[in-house]
């Protein structure tokens, strides 16, 4: 019988057993679920069924960023315990991922488990390395930039791998990228980022019902001061703007100088190298977070 793919999909869920052998067990049992976990299960590829229900919540972050700096991605692959985390084999095995994943077109998790690695897939990787180390191993989040025109991508790890960055930047001369001033520059912002975890790039990018919380909590502090009212608007206007440049990347004091914020930064290196460099998107992620 023709083994569907959602049963396929199915199967995984309850086994986190590869995609081959998945679909290998349920042509066995001609698509009868459970009896495909037990098949599984007695080869040894699994050890017990359910075990993808249990919380991921250790794991570590990579990047990689390719030799023309023009795209790189960063992957946060999960698992179970902070031992298997700090493995080296582990390790070893999810920067293998990131370069597979990197070296083809993938641009999510839900894609890069469809690559090819070794004799199959990522997903079969995934499933392989379950069954060796008895815990749910998974891509978690992944995202991947490719720069527009002349800019580059840049990326940072910290903490031995517990808070990853991903940044583009915008430059309008060929070659600005390859200069070491860029190379700083693109670093000094993602260690930035990766210290402050900023809420946006700008204004525009955070949350509107965080900006109005952040107003109404000021509020009632104020009024709670006895401040009349006339008084309060103009004073939520400082405060507002104080949590702007708290929050938002590129107002926000730079973590090397803070006498300087990110876009004066960004300026004056412009200036420097001769050119216009803008901070175009970043992703951060962090385990635990």
């Amino acid at each position: 019988m023709a083994i569907t793919a959602s049963a396929v999909q199915e199967l995984r869920k309850i086994t986190n057993a590869g995609m081959m052998a998945c679909k290998k067990a349920l042509t066995e049992t001609e698509g009868d679920i459970d009896a495909a976990v037990k098949l599984l299960r007695e080869k040894g590829i699994v050890k017990s069924a359910g075990r993808t229900d249990r919380e991921t919540s250790e794991g570590i972050i990579n990047a990689q960023v390719a030799d023309c700096g023009g795209n790189g991605i960063l992957a946060q692959v999960n698992c179970e315990t902070d031992f298997v985390a700090k493995n080296e084999s582990f390790q070893a095995f999810v920067s293998d991922l990131t370069g597979t994943i990197l070296a083809s077109d993938a641009a999510d998790a839900e894609s890069a488990n469809s690559v090819a690695f070794g004799e199959g897939t990522i997903a079969d990787a995934l499933g392989a390395k379950f069954t060796e180390l008895g815990e749910v191993i998974k891509i978690s989040s992944l995202v991947r930039y490719t720069a527009a025109g002349n800019g580059g991508v840049a990326s940072y790890i910290h903490m031995g791998g517990k808070v990853g960055v991903l940044l583009e930047l915008s430059a309008e001369n060929e070659g600005t990228k390859s200069t070491d001033g860029f190379k700083e520059l693109s670093r000094d912002i993602c260690l930035h980022i990766a210290a402050l975890n900023p809420g946006g790039l700008t204004r525009d990018d955070l949350d509107a019902s965080a900006i109005e919380e952040e107003n109404e909590i000021n509020r009632k502090q104020l009024e709670a001061e006895g401040k009349p009212a006339e008084i309060i608007d103009k004073i939520l206007i400082g405060k507002i703007n104080k949590f702007f440049s708290e929050s938002c990347l590129i107002d926000q004091a730079f973590v090397k100088d803070d006498k300087v914020s990110i876009k004066a930064h960004l300026a004056a290196k412009s200036k420097e190298l001769g050119d216009t460099i803008n901070i175009v998107r970043y992703a951060r992620y962090s385990i635990g977070a």
